[in-house]
């Protein structure tokens, strides 16, 4: 089982962006061609990419349509996109485009039954967002938290079908902090499905301690501003995860 490195493209404006802590008011800009820092990702290696749309997180649709189009037609590879992706008819039109796997996450909260029809009709296609908040589920752009726990949201899926639980530890996402690798591993090891990891990677030593745990459960990691800022080399991410 080799742990699947995901190079992050998120969007805001059409621009490619990192976020500290999910505050759009806190937005750092690394370029305004998606679809080229998409290419620059495959030259390095990568085979998947995370996509998100902020601006349609917080609006509850989509907002960076064309932007992601531009992505899914020029990368080789597999896409996973979320960000308010909240319908059916959402779902679908993001198949249709060429997403290999959409992210859902607040609808997952407010609409299980969403998640388990899509999952059933999508085999392998959808991903529940399992955003933390000290340990409570955070939703809206993770600008509201509810009162139900990481674990407790998990579990209400593991029959559903769905491909994987993307995890983020929210306090620590965009920066640098250092992945919540304890976190991630529990939440692995907690339930049958399997779990991405995502929030604050600052470098190789949790590529290579995630990759040991993937027999755990832990089925991959999205990393962004470390890849942006140069404290991590995509392809040496890549061959440690293969490696380990």
């Amino acid at each position: 089982m080799t742990l699947i490195v995901f190079p992050a493209i998120d969007l805001k404006g059409g621009q490619v962006v990192r976020l500290a802590e999910g505050d759009m008011d806190r937005a750092t800009i690394y370029g305004d061609d998606p679809a080229a820092q998409a290419m620059l990702f495959a030259d390095a290696g990568a085979e998947y990419l995370h996509v998100v749309d902020l601006d349609g997180a917080f609006a509850g649709a989509s907002v960076n349509g064309d932007a992601v189009r531009g992505i899914v037609e020029r990368f080789p590879g597999h896409v996973q996109l979320g960000g308010g992706i909240r319908t059916r008819a959402a779902i679908e039109g993001w198949f249709d485009v060429g997403v290999s796997r959409v992210v859902i996450g607040t609808a997952a909260l407010e609409n299980p039954d969403l998640v388990r029809d899509a999952a059933r009709d999508f085999p392998g296609g959808i991903v529940v967002a399992v955003d933390a908040r000290d340990g409570f589920v955070a939703t809206k752009g993770w600008a509201d938290v509810s009162t139900v726990t990481v674990t407790d949201m998990a579990r209400r899926f593991e029959d559903a079908g769905v491909a994987a639980l993307l995890f983020t530890d929210v306090g620590r996402d965009g920066l640098l902090k250092g992945c919540n690798v304890e976190a991630t591993v529990d939440l692995a090891r907690a339930v049958r499905i399997p779990v991405i990891a995502s929030g604050g990677v600052a470098g190789i030593g949790e590529i290579h301690v995630l990759a040991l745990h993937a027999r755990d459960g832990v089925e991959g990691v999205i990393t962004g501003r470390a890849l942006y800022d140069g404290r991590l080399d995509l392809a040496t991410a890549l061959a440690v995860a293969a490696a380990a």
